[in-house]
This record gives C-alpha cells, structure tokens and sequence, in this order.
C-alpha cells in the first residue's frame, strides 16, 4: 500500500457557531496528484488551509506520514514540507520577483543577503518554469498570469514534499499550462505530493490521479479519476443535473440602437486603432489570446487607463470624462478581472464592499452613513446572488471565490448600469456558479441593459455571446456572429491566420442590426 502524505480524520471546522467541515476523511497518497472539486463554498478551500497551517481543525486528527499533527501557522506546514500555492496572489507588488521568492527565507552568506545566490536561483527556477519573466522586475509591473508563476516559482523554491495547488491555472495561456503541466507531473515522478483545485474539470481528467468532491462542507465522494467522466464529476459537485449550462439566445434579428460606439481608440503599447460598436441587448464578446489587449481597450473605456487618441460616445453623446467615476456616472460599469487587487476590499466588511459605488445613496441628509440603509442593501444582494456566508458579520476574505464574485456583481448593479463590462467573470469559480452567473447577464439583457464579455474560456464565450470581436496585438481583427462564432473561426483570428496585418475585420455590424 502506498506511503500516505496526509491524511484527515473526521475533521471539522466550525468559525464562530456557523459550522463549514463536517467529518471530512480525506487522504494523499506520496508521488500522487489528487484533485479537489466542489462548488465554491462546498469547504475545499476550508481543508486546504487546515492542511497548510492557515486555520486549526475545531475537531478530528490531521496525520502526516501517519503521525498526528497540528499545525499552528504555516510556517510550521512549510517547515514539514507542505506549501500552498493561492489562488488570490500573496505578493509584495513594490518587491521585485526574486525578493518575492525568497521573502521571509532569504539566503545568506556570513550573515548577509546572498543576493548573487538568490539571483540565480530565481533564473534557474523561472527557467524551468518556461516564462521570460525576469527576477529584478518589479511585481506591480507584471501581467496577471506572470503574477501566477511567480506565485508557482515561491512553492517550488524549497524542495517541498506537498503542494497544494489553488486554481493555478486560471489565468494562465495555453502553453504555460503545458509547461506547467509537465512540471507537475515531473514533480510526482520525483515523489511530490500534488492536490490539486481546480474548476476546469477537463484538467482535472488530464492530470489528476484520484478525485475528492465536497459539497456543503461534506465529502461526497472519492474516486479514480479513470472511473469518472467530466459530466459525472459536475453532477456530484452540484447534486443535480446540468441540463443546459448556457441560457438559450434570443432572437437577433431586430435593428435595436447602439448604445456605445469606440472609434480609433489607442493606447501605446497595448491597444492600437480599436473601433466597435455595442448595441442595445446585447452580449459582445471579446475574444484572444492573453496579451492580445482586451483588458486594456476596456480600461481605456471606463477611464481607468489614459487612451492617447480615439473617440467614445455613449447614446450618440462624447464621453468627455477620464475616470472610471465618469463612467459610472455616465451608467458604465466595469468588473476587474483582478478581484482582489482591483476589484474588493477583502479585510473589510461585506456591507462596505457592496455599497462603495453608491455610498451617496446610503448616507442621511446630515452627511453620516445610514449603517440600517447599507445592511438592507446587502441582505437583498445576498438573497438576489445567492451569496453563501458563513456569518452576515464576516469579513469579505471570508468567502469563497465564487461568493466573492457575487459581492463583485452585486456592488455593481447598486449603481443601476446602463452598460455592464465584465472581465474574467468566471475566473476561479464552480460550474454550478457559473451557470448562475450566465444567466444573470442574460437576465441583464433581457432587461434592455448591454454587456461585454472578456473571457479565456472559449466555450463560455461562443456559448453567451451574440456577437464576437477577436484582438490579436493590440489589434481589432476580426467581427463574428451567427455560425461563425465557433472555436476554429475564432483561434484562427486570435493566432493570426486570419486578419493579418493589412487585412479589415470583417464587419457585421450593419448586418447584425438588419
């Protein structure tokens, strides 16, 4: 019988008197890769942290190579081998890369900073991770997914015998993924402990060995991952059929009126020449690549970042303003793809989070803020998302990623947009909550509002778009509806096989409006 890394024992976590592990048994075999799934809140992230030092079990036993264990912070799960790598980046943004590695366990050399030896053995490490990241690089000055490897580089600085593994592929391009891949697998060749969290569940099948499903703080099942298909592992995680994931799309064929126009936007660097158009009801997708300057042209849109040259009209009128307050003024709404940089205040309350974009409607006439007015809001936002909380006083970094994602939506809609932008809105969260998530855009749209849709994952793209726009550099190259909003028709625009420098996007704007 194998060797066993970990093992759990009818652990249970209870914060405060709202209970959210209930007798969890789970165990990690040496030189296996065992994938976690559930829906967010279903406790994976609960008994992930219990197992690297974060929280203390409220009962049950926690074994370590069949020895019983107790971590009291995660300098004592390090010191034993167990490293966790976050979904949410744990960064010092004003370090630089290598600093950020060894932060807390630098090197020395006769009592000093071995710097030459922390230099090279961040070369070494980002190396062999595939990136052209460089270790004197400032953090704040790195793309998101570079964020993420740099986040991979810290766990595997130290040798360690356990890696716990938080979504780490969320916003990782396809060939990191492969490398990334092929490093995890050399890992468990060489006896490293893998388990692995993941919503992507066609990775899961890929790479992981063995499948634990929680839900509701239970261990629903354990399973060889051969066993199960990708359709049987939803089904377990959600306790219900997955019918249909995506809401069925209207009918299209109706003129409705353009509600944003973008004319020769630029942004030097990122974003060149951008022009397009968004129509009343509608769903416009944004497809391409990481880097392709999606994420950037809509920053240019609601102020966030300075476009150099272009026009914007909102309902035929200029958009003078230069701030994401004059967007919002002008009912533009934006939700970040970096929800926990850019997007919420994780140590601060719920309530706050929901109602920072519309303080001024929950203030009393004296200029204090109506705390009854801001709690009403909140509870009719967690009943609306179906936000799970495991206290209505917690802080909002304790939630799960999905519930997070809620909040984020919900502080949005407090400000009645005309226009929603989304970014990543799906990043990191379950299929049960995507599938919520769907179908409160459609909802959006069938209310008269408009939508764009920034995502990675083309299945969510072709499945909730009514029109598609591919950016490859920076660049507009290519306008897609009807049936050819498809995965081949969209890569071969996104890789530059289709709409090559010189070449017009094919324009179906007039088309899709006949």
């Amino acid at each position: 019988m194998p060797e066993l890394a970990l093992q759990t024992k009818t652990i249970c976590k209870t914060y405060g008197t709202v209970p959210v592990l209930f007798d969890v048994d789970f165990d990690l075999k040496k030189g296996e890769i065992h994938a976690l799934i559930g829906e967010n809140g279903a406790g994976k992230s609960t008994l992930v942290k219990i197992l690297a030092g974060y929280h203390e079990q409220t009962s049950g036993e926690l074994l370590r190579k069949g020895q019983p264990v107790r971590y009291h912070n995660t300098g004592a799960a390090e010191a034993d081998g167990i490293v966790m790598i976050h979904q949410e980046f744990n960064l010092a943004n004003d370090l630089d890369v290598e600093e950020n590695i060894f932060l807390g366990k630098e090197l020395l050399k006769r009592g000093l900073l071995d710097k030459a030896a922390m230099r090279q053995r961040s070369t070494d490490i980002l190396d062999k991770l595939g990136t052209k990241i460089k270790p004197r690089t400032k953090v704040k000055d790195l793309s998101v997914s570079d964020k993420q490897m740099v986040e991979i580089a810290k766990a595997l600085a130290f040798n360690s015998e356990v890696l716990i593994m938080d979504e780490p592929t969320a916003v990782l391009t396809t060939s990191e993924i492969d490398v990334l891949f092929r490093i995890i697998r050399a890992l468990k060749d060489h006896g490293v402990s893998i388990i692995y969290i993941s919503h992507k569940l066609d990775e899961v099948k890929e790479l992981a060995d063995r499948v634990t499903v929680l839900r509701d703080g239970y261990r629903i099942a354990t399973e060889q991952v051969s066993d199960l298909s990708e359709d049987d592992m939803a089904r377990l995680m959600v306790g219900r059929e997955l019918s249909t994931l995506f809401p069925p799309k209207p009918d299209r064929s109706q003129a409705k009126p353009a509600v944003l126009d973008v004319q020769n936007v630029s942004c030097p660097k990122y974003v060149e020449n951008a022009s397009f158009t968004l129509y009343e009801g509608e769903i416009l997708g944004f497809a391409g690549l990481i880097g392709a300057g999606r994420t950037e042209l809509m920053e240019c849109v609601v102020g966030l970042r300075r476009r150099s040259s272009g026009d914007i009209c909102y309902r035929n009128q200029p958009l003078w303003g230069h701030s994401y307050a004059d967007a919002i003024k002008n009912n533009v709404v934006y939700l970040s793809e970096d929800r926990k940089g850019k997007g919420l205040f994780t140590a601060l309350p719920l309530a706050p989070n929901v109602t920072v974009l519309s303080l001024q409607d929950h203030v009393t006439k004296f200029g204090f803020l109506d705390s009854k007015k801001e709690e009403a809001t909140l509870d009719r936002t967690v009943q609306e998302f179906e936000v799970r909380l495991p206290s209505s006083k917690a802080m909002l970094g304790m939630l799960s990623g999905g519930n997070q994602q809620k909040i984020a939506l919900g502080k949005m809609m407090q400000v009645e947009p005309d226009i929603v932008i989304l970014d990543e809105p799906t990043r990191g969260i379950d299929v049960g909550t995507k599938q919520q998530v769907y179908r409160f855009v459609r909802e959006l749209v069938k209310q008269g509002k408009s939508c764009i849709l920034i995502s990675s994952e083309l299945s969510e793209i072709i499945g909730l778009s009514d029109r598609v726009i591919v950016m490859r550099s920076g660049r507009i190259v290519g306008e897609l509806l009807g049936d050819e909003i498809n995965e081949e028709e969209i890569m071969l625009y996104a890789t530059g096989i289709k709409g090559g420098v010189g070449d017009e996007p094919s324009d179906h704007r007039q088309a899709s409006q006949a």
